[in-house]
């Protein structure tokens, strides 16, 4: 099965992170879920963000990702949730023997971490079709970048306007919208699996 690192967003490693990398698990995934703010949580993305300002957004919240996989294997999947997109999308250009990416709620330009994006590395990219922050801020624009560049690469928008749709621990949740992402995700990773060069003799 697939393994995947899980970055979380803005408000923490909250009890829906938590929760949705636990999805994973069930299904025979292997998911790790580094805590990228020592254990703060907060209430709000507000908050978060000015949390992440204080300890050094970007770029310390970066380092803190790439320093979270230090010793873990090459063969991984990188996923990230808004703020957690950084991280993880840094990793899948970057890191050696990735095995995809997926983006959720947020994406930067390709440029950001490399050229181009990676021969060989699969992406799906989510978002709310009407999400102030994904779509107001131009991150949609980057992913339907992402999605021209790359081989195998996918973009899904769910009609609606939250950010945090996927986290059911907080109010933005919304659960249809969360259910076909799921969905989504474990054919991603299931397509990962079935991708990976298998021992002979």
């Amino acid at each position: 099965m697939a393994e995947v690192v899980l970055f979380h967003h803005a408000q923490g490693l909250t009890p829906g992170v938590v929760a949705f990398a636990g999805e994973l698990r069930r299904a025979g995934h292997t998911v790790h879920t580094p805590d990228l703010f020592d254990g703060r949580i907060f209430g709000s993305i507000e908050e978060g963000m000015g949390y992440a300002g204080e300890i050094g957004f970007p770029g310390e919240v970066i380092d803190r990702g790439v320093r979270a996989v230090e010793g873990l294997p090459a063969g991984l999947v990188y996923a990230g949730f808004s703020l957690g997109v950084l991280p993880a999308q840094k990793l899948a250009q970057t890191r050696p023997g990735a095995r995809g990416a997926l983006l959720f709620y947020s994406c930067v330009p390709v440029s950001e971490f490399g050229p181009a994006w990676p021969e060989g590395v699969p992406a799906q990219i989510h978002g709310m079709d009407a999400d102030p922050i994904f779509v107001g801020e131009g991150d949609i624009d980057f992913a339907r970048e992402l999605v021209g560049q790359a081989k195998d690469a996918e973009l899904f928008l769910y009609p609606g306007d939250q950010h945090y749709f996927a986290d059911s621990s907080l109010p933005t949740y919304d659960p249809d919208a969360t259910a076909l992402l799921t969905q989504r995700v474990l054919g991603f990773l299931r397509d990962v699996d079935d991708a990976r060069p298998r021992a002979t003799g």
